[in-house]
């Protein structure tokens, strides 16, 4: 477990089982009383509905009856599928929920021998924005006027692990009703501290070409194999009613849990139907826990019964229980559109590089700081345009229709994120516009040292956004960036809880940058913007300096969030707070810079004859008392440095040198050099200069390709 747990709002659950014992009574929670209050804030509770403890229920109760598994897990009359999907893929990994879900698992055990030793309390543990929360909850649950659970429940009757993990998990997010309407990424990451990934999953080329199919199946099995946790939806098309049924018995718009993926060899006598001699097949399981496939190998298919039972042990093919199913992996990439992967997370030092390293930094959109008696800048969190943007408004109705509506806008959300320019630009355009002009009043009132200036589209106000920097060493690295949210579901019973839409921007920055960005020089990598708690991005980076900017949709919105950032590789990352960098005690005595220049060294070219072998080279960049060296370019004649460096001058006059360097075995020779001169007053400028002195060989010119920038006053900035 992690190093820390928190007592979810105070509340410790061991302090308060010894109180209940000691005094002899039931816990009975004063934070989550047994009210219509902790079940709903827009409905009416149902006729006959009571609170009942579990021995009120049965005769026999139990936490676990033959320890846990997917068929514990019915959705009641609660739209939460998303959440039962999600503690659907938890149940199939034993070693996962006694770790994190259920700590203390035979300690909350009714004791038939004991009675006087339970107290009517339990405790279930969350992960929130970096955080695991301990949440306390008595044993009281709603039921229907037939004695029966209202929302989640086991198919054996005397077994509560669910109705009791469930309870909790509502606790934490306000009341039951807030449950409704979410997508399984959320509850992935709740319950495990994991981070979630959207699959792209291309249907059309998916279903016409085998290879693409076979590299997406090794995706999920690697997956699989590494414990991840995996769901996957159908998002309803325009004009699709979210959680209808197709012909082959699947249902749009709900969460389902992928249990199983397997490769197996057909049995000689199942040729002749197929024609094959490998199957690749994925078991789902359905939170409601019926059967809804119809198709290839659902049950009762003509597949199965031609297949002994030895056959399916053989082969793994087992079903646990009737909630779960098998399916043709070509069948599953034709009808479901969005799959999404939870990898978990082990902080372990033990374990080998090919694992990921996380690096954390916590954050926060927040408007500058106001000076005493003036006051706080216009924001745009109540703009009409924000709250169109992403919304996800539920419509009054029936249960089913409305409680996983989030769920089918997930992928919607994912799909809105590939024409986010064009979607981005309509919003630029609208706020335009907008005779009220609080979007414009923003941008032109806010304050440089806010924290909070919308995406890129926001060109005034977009690097007021936090900032944090990190290097890439000596080769491409592969890198995961989550951007998460802090949880606004709580604040539904108050008419909020919407989330904001997020995303972020990687900048690659000078490679010696130190203080913050100032300008757009370029963009590394972009993430989707979504109104969803957590985005994500993975992509490959070269060597180099970065800044990855967290961001809101729009200017003004104020929040917090946690950066997470995956490596391979021993990744630092540090929050920019400076807009220069600072001085040190030695350079109090020097001239302050006065002029600020930038120089990209692009490449060198010629340096050495055809056919002969080209030394190993690097390039130092020198100007004044700073000195910047590139990587060693091994047998390369025209190497391509792309260096960008940053140079704070207190002498604009002196000029910039530029070495080329040849890696010998006793020592390093220099093979040329070249010296820029920059002017206050000249703006960005590329150069193609010969290199002088050092090494040289008659008739083989040796030059270079570099870039400066404008030379800026600092007074500007």
């Amino acid at each position: 477990m992690p190093e820390q747990v928190y007592n979810f709002q105070g509340q410790s659950y061991h302090k308060l089982k010894r109180a209940c014992l000691r005094r002899g009574g039931l816990f009975k929670d004063p934070l989550f009383p047994a009210t219509a209050q902790s079940l709903f804030y827009k409905r009416e509770p149902p006729p006959g509905l009571t609170w009942k403890r579990p021995r009120e229920i049965c005769k026999d109760p139990r936490l676990f009856v033959d320890g846990i598994s997917t068929r514990d897990l019915h959705q009641g009359s609660l739209g939460n599928c998303w959440m039962v999907a999600a503690i659907s893929c938890l149940a199939s990994q034993p070693s996962l929920w006694k770790k994190v879900v259920i700590p203390d698992h035979v300690e909350q055990e009714w004791n038939p021998k004991h009675p006087d030793l339970y107290a009517g309390i339990f405790h279930f543990r969350f992960w929130r924005l970096g955080r695991w929360m301990d949440v306390v909850v008595d044993d009281r649950l709603p039921v229907n006027g037939d004695g029966v659970l209202l929302f989640c429940r086991s198919a054996t009757p005397r077994e509560f692990w669910s109705a009791l993990l469930e309870k909790a998990y509502a606790k934490l997010n306000g009341c039951y009703e807030a449950l409704e309407g979410g997508n399984t990424t959320e509850a992935l990451i709740d319950f495990t501290g994991g981070v979630s990934e959207p699959l792209s999953l291309d249907r059309e080329a998916l279903s016409l070409h085998s290879d693409q199919r076979r590299v997406f199946f090794q995706t999920l099995t690697k997956a699989h194999e590494r414990k991840a946790l995996i769901t996957c939806s159908i998002r309803p098309a325009e004009g699709e009613t979210v959680e209808s049924v197709l012909d082959c018995g699947l249902v749009r718009g709900h969460a389902y849990g992928i249990t199983a993926v397997r490769k197996v060899r057909l049995a000689e006598k199942l040729l002749e139907t197929g024609g094959m001699t490998r199957l690749f097949m994925v078991r789902m399981r359905n939170p409601w826990g019926t059967t809804d496939w119809t198709g290839a190998w659902s049950q009762g298919s003509q597949q199965w019964q031609q297949m002994s039972r030895a056959d399916k042990e053989k082969m793994g093919l087992n079903v646990r229980d009737v909630g779960e199913f098998w399916m043709d992996f070509k069948d599953f990439c034709h009808y479901f559109t969005d799959v999404v992967v939870c990898r978990l997370v082990e902080r372990n030092l033990l374990w080998p590089s090919s694992h990921w390293k996380e690096v954390r930094h916590y954050g926060e959109w927040a408007p500058a700081p106001t000076s005493l008696g003036s006051p706080p800048p216009t924001t745009v969190l109540h703009s009409n345009h924000t709250l169109s943007l992403g919304r996800n408004n539920v419509k009054p109705g029936g249960t089913k229709q409305r409680g996983n509506r989030k769920e089918a806008r997930l992928g919607e959300s994912q799909q809105r994120g590939g024409r986010r320019c064009e979607h981005e630009k309509a919003v630029k355009k609208a706020t335009k516009d907008d005779e009220g002009g609080e979007v414009g009043g923003w941008e032109a009132q806010m304050d440089k040292r806010s924290r909070c200036g919308g995406c890129i589209n926001h060109r005034d106000t977009f690097l007021h956004n936090p900032q944090f920097m990190f290097d890439v060493r000596d080769k491409e690295e592969e890198v995961l960036i989550c951007l998460q949210q802090e949880d606004r579901r709580i604040r539904r019973k108050d008419g909020g809880g919407e989330n904001l839409p997020i995303g972020f921007e990687v900048l690659k920055v000078e490679v010696n940058r130190c203080s913050r960005v100032q300008c757009v020089v370029e963009q590394a990598a972009s993430s989707v913007y979504m109104d969803s708690r957590s985005v994500t991005l993975r992509g490959t980076l070269s060597p180099g300096r970065y800044v990855v900017l967290p961001t809101t949709f729009l200017p003004g919105a104020t929040g917090n969030f946690l950066l997470r950032l995956f490596s391979h590789s021993c990744v630092r990352l540090r929050e920019l707070r400076d807009d220069l960098p600072g001085s040190s005690v030695f350079q109090c005595y020097l001239p302050q810079p006065s002029v600020v220049t930038t120089v990209h060294l692009r490449r060198a070219s010629g340096l050495s004859p055809p056919k002969q072998k080209a030394p190993d080279v690097y390039a130092v960049v020198r100007c004044e008392n700073d000195t910047i060296r590139t990587r060693v370019f091994k047998a390369d004649s025209n190497p391509e440095f792309n260096l960008r460096t940053i140079f704070y001058r207190r002498h604009p006059n002196t000029h910039i040198s530029i070495e080329l360097w040849s890696r010998g075995r006793l020592w390093d020779s220099v093979l040329g050099e070249a010296r820029l001169k920059t002017s206050e007053s000249e703006r960005s400028r590329s150069y193609v200069i010969d290199l002088r002195g050092g090494q040289s060989s008659p008739g083989y010119p040796r030059s270079i390709y570099v870039e400066t920038s404008s030379s800026v006053c600092l007074t500007d900035l």
